[in-house]
């Protein structure tokens, strides 16, 4: 027997023949991770078939597996084919999505200076050398991250030759493994109480104490107990322990424990609701699609809900219909900053059947819920695009939740595959019912649903709803409160009421504030009726950028030539880009004058203009630098959701699928952000984003109202987004993209080139062009070329980026073969900057 083995070394593409050795012929399957030989290395491969002959003379064998079972289901190796194949990405980088980290080792290369000196002879090479005599030998993919990959591979090449530079092959073991833990317990049954004339050391000693609280500890517990907690509470030793051993009375084992990242969340366990007639409308028609047998492949579900609709009762039911069914389900959310909501949602509907994927848990915490996941023990899985990779063995159901947003598309490495896509092309291999939910569903999907390769389903109307919660409001207002009870009783509410505010006309009549005065007046009625506000500014930090008022230089970035924002806390001036950090400047380095000022503002002005204005409000600031891992994202919801804070001020994470009863206020204090980028999605990002923070008032019977402060009050993406018209913004951007040739009429893909050198980045852009112009004009078909041009962020990390795109109905048919070293490529790209 033979194995077809994908290889996990880069550049290596293509797939390989090994042979079975006879232990493992009849326990190697598709989908198991291998260890194989290649050349003189020992790497990690996918088997991804079995075959009877092989089509080369002469193969390797494999050489063991990295784990007993498969870590790839049959239909996951199909996706991966299908990623590759949409992406133009290597097989093996789209298997190695589906291996949890630290299991995946990839095959590099040490490198290190011998001591033989041999000079350099380039620039190239004389960075190489330095970085290595100041660094200690490096790993490939180390060096990758600090020289341009192209040009020091080239030169190490040349060292080696010359004797300058040694280099050994390793492959890592897995990082990850299962955690054990050693257990005590008593060796008879335990006894309400110690015999007192037992002998556990010397009378009175201090050992004897110990050992006897040691006992008295089991005894309480009456089950196994981990030793560090039995050392913790009895204040034994090991030594004392293995001396209880000694004389028979302790009985030491291990046991393998789960590392689960829902341990400490709390959730109330919840019943179903009653279905408004909106609901039920919309669930009798998703049914069915349920109810598919396997192998058959039902359309896939757009759910185009208004916010507050009742989206998320959909996905629970759906859920449920699907584990009675015996098969499990995979829930997508955008960010992790959504994921801990979602989560108590689902496990106080299926407790202790939820499990959690996302890229910052720990590697055991990953491993562990992925192994339980491939067991069947966890059938609900929530998390970001990650999650939709679990290998779970039966999958019924997929949700992607919030699917127009952008987060789902990987953007920064290869594949850059879109989750959204990839859930349909999966639930269409499983046989499997896959839903789309949104208020502002991308263009690109409702126009498909408007083609009917998806099914359109609609929830038209908001839901009132939060009773109890404002029960509770009610009793902390008193009698004079502005609740009204009979409000409960209805079952719909309106939209919040938009109001657009002209900040050009608030400053030419004197008002120079972060906030128009409609706004001011509404946070004063908010905070006196004890109710909660949301501020929203898609920008972080004190100020968007520091220049000199005498020149007008600015400070910049040094690696990526982009504005750098001012904080105030811990007063410093960050790139939003990189993360570059360095002190403010106090005199300008151009003209030497000290008038250097701050322009724009972040949400920590916001903030402070909050505190300065209400000084008796409490404020909380929810974006990226104040929330990094999801712990801290579910601290700040939590807090704010118990009313221990009366301003949210925050960047988009908070636009999107938050439930905030008692919210009856939000404010947009910049609503042009992103409005005048010169991308395609531009408009489109902009009306829904402002449609979904819009979306976070009036979520109960307190209603609510939002004012978007603008400078350009006139633009049909804002005026759309003020009359919560998605259909209206829908027709009107339909309209400019076929005007203008852009998706979904046509499609794209944009090929990016990046060098530490402008011209050497400029000739490659040059040269493509040049190689893609004459391709298109040969084959003679629709697709067009723009470019080449820099990209809008020209530099970004200390690389100059140049782009060129293709444009038309079959652009990938201009690409013959795999793209020159150092270009990358992005099919159906949610960006151009």
């Amino acid at each position: 027997m033979y194995a077809e083995v994908a290889v996990n070394l880069p550049p290596v593409r293509g797939t390989f023949h090994y042979h079975l050795p006879p232990d493992l012929e009849a326990r190697l399957q598709p989908g198991h991770l291998v260890i194989v030989s290649f050349g003189q290395q020992r790497v990690q491969g996918v088997v991804l078939r079995l075959l009877e002959q092989a089509e080369v003379p002469e193969t390797k064998p494999v050489l063991e597996l990295v784990e007993d079972a498969p870590v790839l289901t049959a239909t996951q190796l199909a996706l991966a084919r299908w990623i590759s194949q949409t992406s133009l990405t290597p097989l093996i980088e789209c298997l190695t999505l589906m291996v949890p980290p630290g299991l995946a080792q990839r095959a590099d290369t040490e490198y290190r200076l011998t001591a033989a000196e041999t000079p350099a002879k380039t620039e190239a090479e004389a960075r190489l050398v330095g970085l290595l005599a100041r660094r200690g030998p490096l790993r490939g993919r180390q060096i990758d991250r600090l020289l341009p990959r192209q040009e020091w591979r080239r030169s190490a090449e040349h060292l080696v030759r010359r004797g300058g530079l040694q280099r050994t092959p390793v492959l890592d073991p897995p990082k990850v493994r299962p955690k054990r833990v050693r257990n005590a317990r008593l060796a008879q049954p335990p006894h309400e109480t110690l015999p007192p004339e037992l002998a556990l050391g010397r009378p009175g000693s201090a050992a004897e104490a110990r050992r006897r609280r040691m006992l008295e500890v089991l005894v309480r517990e009456r089950e196994p107990v981990e030793t560090f907690w039995l050392y913790a509470e009895s204040g034994g030793t090991l030594a004392d322990l293995h001396a209880l051993e000694e004389r028979g009375l302790v009985v030491l084992s291990e046991a393998e424990v789960w590392r689960d990242p829902l341990a400490g969340i709390s959730f109330v366990a919840a019943q179903a609701p009653q279905l408004t007639s909106d609901q039920t409308a919309a669930w009798e028609r998703i049914l069915p699609h349920l109810d598919r047998v396997p192998g058959s492949a039902p359309l896939p579900v757009l759910l185009h809900g208004v916010t507050g609709s009742g989206k998320t009762e959909i996905y629970l039911r759906a859920v449920e219909a699907t584990l009675a069914a015996g098969r499990q389900a995979i829930v997508l959310v955008p960010e992790i900053a959504l994921t801990p909501q979602t989560v108590r949602r689902f496990l106080a509907r299926f407790p202790g059947q939820v499990g959690l994927i996302h890229s910052q848990l720990s590697s055991g915490e990953r491993y562990d819920t992925w192994r339980r996941c491939r067991q069947g023990a966890l059938p609900v899985v929530v998390g970001p695009r990650s999650a939709l990779f679990v290998p779970l063995p039966s999958i019924g159901l997929i949700v992607v939740d919030e699917c127009h947003d952008e987060s789902y598309k990987e953007q920064a490495t290869a594949p850059r595959y879109h989750g959204r896509e990839t859930a349909m092309a999966y639930a269409r291999l499983l046989g499997a019912a896959c839903i789309l939910g949104s208020a502002t569903p991308d263009l690109d999907t409702y126009f498909k649903a408007a083609a009917q390769q998806l099914e359109l389903v609609t929830l038209p109307q908001r839901i009132l709803g939060h009773r109890r919660v404002l029960d509770a409001q009610r009793r902390r207002l008193g009698a004079g409160g502005r609740y009204k009870p009979a409000e409960a009783d209805a079952e719909y509410a309106d939209l919040p009421p938009v109001t657009l505010v002209d900040m050009r006309k608030e400053l030419r009549e004197g008002n120079t504030s972060l906030f128009s005065r409609d706004l001011i007046r509404a946070l004063h009625a908010t905070l006196d009726a004890q109710q909660q506000a949301i501020l929203f500014l898609n920008r972080r930090g004190t100020a968007t950028h520091m220049f000199c008022r005498d020149c007008g230089w600015v400070l910049r970035c040094p690696r990526c030539d982009v504005p750098m924002a001012y904080h105030s806390q811990p007063g410093e001036a960050r790139c939003h880009r990189c993360g570059y950090r360095r002190s403010t400047a106090k005199v300008c380095p151009n003209c030497g004058g000290d008038r250097v000022r701050h322009f724009g503002a972040g949400t920590q002005q916001v903030q402070a203009e909050v505190e300065r204005l209400f000084p008796r409000a409490q404020t909380l600031r929810w974006d990226r630098d104040t929330a990094h891992a999801p712990e801290q994202h579910l601290v700040i919801l939590d807090h704010f959701i118990d009313h221990r804070a009366d301003v949210l001020v925050g960047t988009q994470m908070i636009a999107k699928g938050l439930d905030l009863p008692l919210v009856t206020l939000v404010g947009v204090v910049l609503a042009d952000t992103g409005l005048n980028l010169p991308d395609f999605r531009a408009a489109e990002r902009t009306f829904q984003v402002l449609s979904q923070v819009a979306g976070r008032a009036g979520r109960s019977p307190l209603g609510g109202r939002v004012i978007l402060q603008t400078y350009q009050p006139e633009h049909y993406a804002l005026q759309a987004a003020a009359r919560h018209d998605y259909a209206g913004f829908y027709r009107q951007e339909l309209e400019k993209r076929r005007d203008l040739g852009y998706p979904p009429y046509r499609r794209l893909v944009r090929l990016v080139y990046a060098h530490t050198s402008s011209q050497a980045a400029e000739r490659a852009a040059i040269e493509m062009g040049r190689r893609l112009q004459a391709r298109l004009q040969a084959a003679g078909g629709s697709t067009e070329l723009i470019g080449p041009a820099p990209c809008f962020f020209e530099r970004v990390g200390g690389r100059y980026r140049w782009q060129v795109i293709l444009r038309g109905q079959r652009p990938l048919d201009a690409l013959q073969g795999p793209l020159p070293e150092g270009w990358q490529i992005d099919v159906d790209p949610v960006s151009l900057l």
